[in-house]
């Protein structure tokens, strides 16, 4: 069972000349944005990142993430929808939150859940304590992506600000609480439920961290799919000395491997490399060596780009497993299907507010693993850019506090060009 709840903020006037859509309500108040903001100030991207770090909130846990972003967003006049999926330890909390009742919408995405902080003697601060040593936040989050999170609605606060009159559009964010585990309960339910309530986003910026070395390095316009396969092949066991009398499963299944790793499944495109299977398993269950075992299984990634869909690539992968020959059995299952955003108006945007902000020309690029944007690309064109991977997932995960504050900028450089460009 799905269970809902709304917590109703204020949400400002619409501006002349813009278009009005059906979909959910977001109500006009005597009292704007810009007039709330007057008196709060604008967010401070460092405070608003420690607060969320300091929410342990390891997937599917919340303890408390989304009430602090509903706390800054409904204070910038944000309407915001709380979206619980899932049951009991399982369930997800989730957060749609707009401001303005017009097209067009431009969505921010992104997950306040983080992964759990494993080996703690192998960190020098509190995981969930946002502590500033140097020039440098340190927490889990950090990275990934809670600091991403929090520029961008300190980048929306003065946006808003400079807008007084309103910006000819509607600003939302999708926040999920399931982007670290299965993705089941989270962002695919949100989406599904703005289908039912009329919502329509134009475009949609993911703050995933995608930057290898330095702030403004990549964009990632698209995403690789994936998909995982578990191999078995079943033999007949014997005496080594006699291998003819016995089936060797390790052998088939050597040349199972070989057949799609020594044999490229393609060479790539203009914008994805080539897919490669990474072979992650392999067991015998035999811890001697004068038996041949009677089964051996195997269990490999494929990380494979745009000339394949999941199920194309499982019937390739069968295809050369059947000619190899041997009793076997594979189960595969497709966490992801590849997506690009080709390069236009909406990369160029981002990137001119990129080199704004940085100086740097960002490239763009298809790498890494999958990300919420697999789901968001059947509704939007969408793009990610937020901050540096380097520790994202590591002990003593951090982010220079500068970084936060430029990425803030870029964001608003984004939504001042997508909403002067009428979107882009």
């Amino acid at each position: 069972m799905q269970r809902r709840a709304h917590l109703l903020f204020i949400a400002p006037s619409s501006s002349s000349g813009s278009t009005k859509r059906p979909g959910l309500r977001h109500p006009s108040t005597t009292c704007s944005a810009s007039e709330l903001l007057k008196r709060s100030g604008p967010v401070d991207p460092l405070e608003l990142s420690q607060a969320l770090i300091r929410r342990p909130s390891v997937t599917p846990a919340d303890e408390g993430a989304i009430a602090v972003l509903e706390d800054a967003l409904g204070t910038l006049g944000f309407t915001c929808h709380r979206l619980a999926f899932g049951e009991g330890d399982a369930e997800v909390q989730n957060l749609y939150a707009r401001i303005g009742d017009s097209a067009p919408n431009f969505c921010f995405a992104g997950h306040t859940d983080v992964v759990p902080v494993g080996n703690t003697d192998e960190w020098t601060v509190d995981p969930f304590a946002a502590v500033i040593k140097g020039d440098r936040l340190y927490g889990r989050g950090a990275a990934d992506m809670k600091t991403g999170i929090a520029a961008f609605v300190a980048g929306v606060s003065r946006f808003i600000e400079a807008h007084p009159n309103g910006f000819g559009g509607s600003i939302s964010l999708l926040i999920t609480g399931d982007e670290e585990g299965d993705a089941q309960n989270g962002t695919v339910k949100v989406l599904d439920w703005l289908k039912q309530q009329g919502e329509v986003l134009d475009a949609c910026l993911v703050g995933e961290p995608t930057n290898p070395k330095a702030l403004g390095d990549m964009i990632k316009i698209g995403r690789r799919g994936s998909i995982n396969a578990a191999i078995t092949v079943h033999g007949t066991s014997g005496h080594v000395a006699y291998p003819q009398l016995a089936d060797n499963p390790v052998e088939t299944l050597m040349k199972m491997l070989s057949s799609i790793i020594d044999v490229p499944l393609d060479e790539g495109t203009d914008h994805f490399p080539a897919s490669r299977p990474v072979v992650t398993t392999f067991d015998v269950g035999n811890p001697v060596t004068n038996v041949i075992p009677a089964k051996a299984e195997a269990r490999l990634n494929i990380r494979f780009n745009d000339l394949h869909t999941g199920a194309d690539l499982e019937a390739l992968l069968r295809q050369r497993f059947d000619a190899i020959g041997g009793n076997y059995d594979m189960t595969a299952r497709i966490s992801g299907e590849p997506f690009l955003c080709p390069p236009g108006p909406f990369s160029d945007l981002i990137g001119d507010a990129v080199k704004k902000v940085t100086g740097q020309t960002p490239d763009l690029s298809t790498t890494g693993g999958t990300s919420d944007a697999r789901f968001i690309k059947d509704y939007c064109p969408v793009c990610e850019f937020g901050m540096i991977n380097q520790t994202a997932h590591k002990a003593d995960e951090n982010a220079l506090i500068s970084d936060i504050q430029k990425l803030s900028e870029i964001y608003e450089a984004v939504l001042e060009g997508f909403f002067a460009d009428g979107a882009a």
